[in-house]
């Protein structure tokens, strides 16, 4: 891992999301936070090596699905572009100040497309709205299997259902499965302040609104394990960080 300080100014905007609750009509994948500083920290989870092949997936009874994706289907367990890793959930771990923490504000959207869950891993703040939508014209379940938060089974048997759902306290991670489909995987990050993010394609990340202080950040991903690494973060400033995966 490498720790880079920078010099740009950053300004808020983070994600978040959240047990259980009713039917609701799904909001934004996003939530707006107030910041506790100016600072930020942007970084890059890398991947050295041969990349692990990911299992075929056979869709051939679920058409519906199967004309969703082009060529050979795969479950996207490792997600590697040039190098980059996708899918990585990095949150802080030490290194803020007491709460309270800024609130999370809206909800954050998981869908149900392609017989996949998408995006595979999201993270939300305690008590806020997870939105599930089925965009599968065939039933899906959503079966939660926490160890620290009450676990549902909800089933969505037409398109375009929604369900809403929070978390009542804080788990790394939440895993969800499909009981119909049985390779449909998502895992959820539920904490207690809006301070993390999940990789994207590019295995980019940020966390912005940071206070100045030395932060220790986790990364996850599920089958390649946790990382940790220490960044400072100067007052109205940017530090940088590269978490390094291999085969």
């Amino acid at each position: 891992m490498r720790n880079i300080l920078a010099g740009s100014l950053f300004f808020l905007f983070a994600c978040g999301g959240g047990d259980s609750g009713g039917d609701s009509a799904a909001g934004s994948d996003a939530a707006a936070v107030a910041p506790l500083g100016s600072g930020s920290i942007s970084g890059v989870v890398n991947f050295a090596g041969d990349a692990p092949s990911n299992p075929v997936l056979d869709m051939s009874e679920e058409a519906v699905c199967a004309v969703k994706h082009q060529g050979e289907i795969r479950d996207p367990i490792h997600v590697i572009n040039d190098g980059r890793l996708a899918n990585v959930f990095i949150r802080i771990t030490a290194g803020l100040p007491d709460g309270p923490f800024p609130a999370a504000v809206g909800s954050v959207a998981l869908d149900q497309d392609g017989c996949l869950y998408n995006p595979r891993v999201v993270g939300i703040v305690v008590g806020q709205d997870l939105v599930f939508t089925n965009s599968d014209s065939l039933q899906h379940n959503i079966k939660a299997v926490p160890t620290n938060n009450r676990g549902f089974n909800v089933s969505q048997p037409r398109a375009g259902m929604t369900t809403t759902k929070t978390f009542a306290v804080a788990e790394i991670m939440v895993p969800l499965e499909c009981s119909v489909h049985s390779w449909m995987h998502a895992y959820v990050g539920v904490v207690e302040h809006p301070y993390f993010a999940t990789s994207g394609g590019d295995g980019s990340f940020t966390i912005n609104g940071l206070p100045a202080g030395t932060y220790t950040l986790e990364a996850w991903h599920e089958t390649l394990g946790t990382q940790t690494a220490e960044v400072t973060v100067a007052a109205d400033g940017a530090a940088s960080i590269e978490f390094d995966y291999g085969a």
